[in-house]
């Protein structure tokens, strides 16, 4: 590899470092959405535990594990594609020499990149292998929370109970947030194999649109919306 091969996969993995850890509140202090939806876990946590009835709240939980399914599936499929890739590299190597701003690409170090596609899809399928199981657990959990008695309030072994529930469902969701996050970088990781100036510009762009849907979203503002007297309001216009 080249000297700009190897800074562009530096910059890329260096900005996935950055986002997942700014995205977790470790690097900015500007409430994420990832950060203000772990409170709105907890927050649907504790009224599950004042519902007599938790139909709803299993098929949240159902509705959450089929989401996860199915990106890990994906990722699988993926996988597969990358390897069909290595099968056909003297093809796809002359479909890429046709490509505007291509470079010149040897084949073993097509294949390299080719299996560097394959680790990071790797990682995605067993982040979200493990947040399916993390996920099915927290129904465990939700199940084994003591029904609240009627007029009653929480006792330490509801609020314990509930404490343990939230922390798993923070748990799934952030392993399913990091697979997300492979997800989305795979798809910057391919403008390496156009050369590796595109390589910075796919990773700078893919970074742009997940710093702004963490940080400055209407997604995020949504969830920190404040009732009246408490704060601005989204006017329906600002859709």
């Amino acid at each position: 590899m080249s000297t700009l091969d190897v800074a562009a996969l530096a910059f890329f993995v260096a900005g996935w470092v950055f986002h997942a850890a700014a995205a977790e509140g470790h690097v900015v202090k500007r409430m994420s959405l990832t950060r203000a939806m772990n409170a709105q876990r907890s927050a649907w946590m504790a009224t599950m535990a004042r519902r007599e009835v938790r139909i709803v709240d299993t098929s949240i939980m159902n509705g959450l594990q089929q989401g996860t399914a199915f990106f890990a599936s994906s990722s699988l499929i993926a996988i597969g594609g990358c390897f069909a890739l290595l099968g056909a590299s003297d093809r796809v190597l002359a479909v890429l020499s046709d490509v505007p701003l291509a470079g010149d690409t040897a084949r073993p170090l097509f294949e390299i990149k080719v299996f560097g596609l394959i680790v990071v899809l790797a990682y995605s399928f067993f982040k979200f292998g493990w947040a399916y199981r993390l996920f099915n657990y927290c129904s465990i959990l939700i199940g084994a929370v003591p029904q609240l008695r009627a007029g009653g309030e929480p006792d330490d072994e509801i609020g314990l109970a509930v404490m343990r529930a939230t922390r798993m469902n923070v748990l799934g969701g952030k392993h399913f947030n990091a697979g997300l996050r492979g997800v989305f970088f795979s798809l910057g990781y391919l403008g390496w194999f156009v050369d590796a100036s595109v390589f910075f510009v796919t990773t700078m762009v893919l970074l742009a649109v997940l710093v702004r849907r963490q940080f400055f979203s209407e997604a995020r503002r949504a969830v920190l919306l404040q009732g009246p007297g408490k704060g601005s309001s989204i006017r329906p216009d600002s859709q």
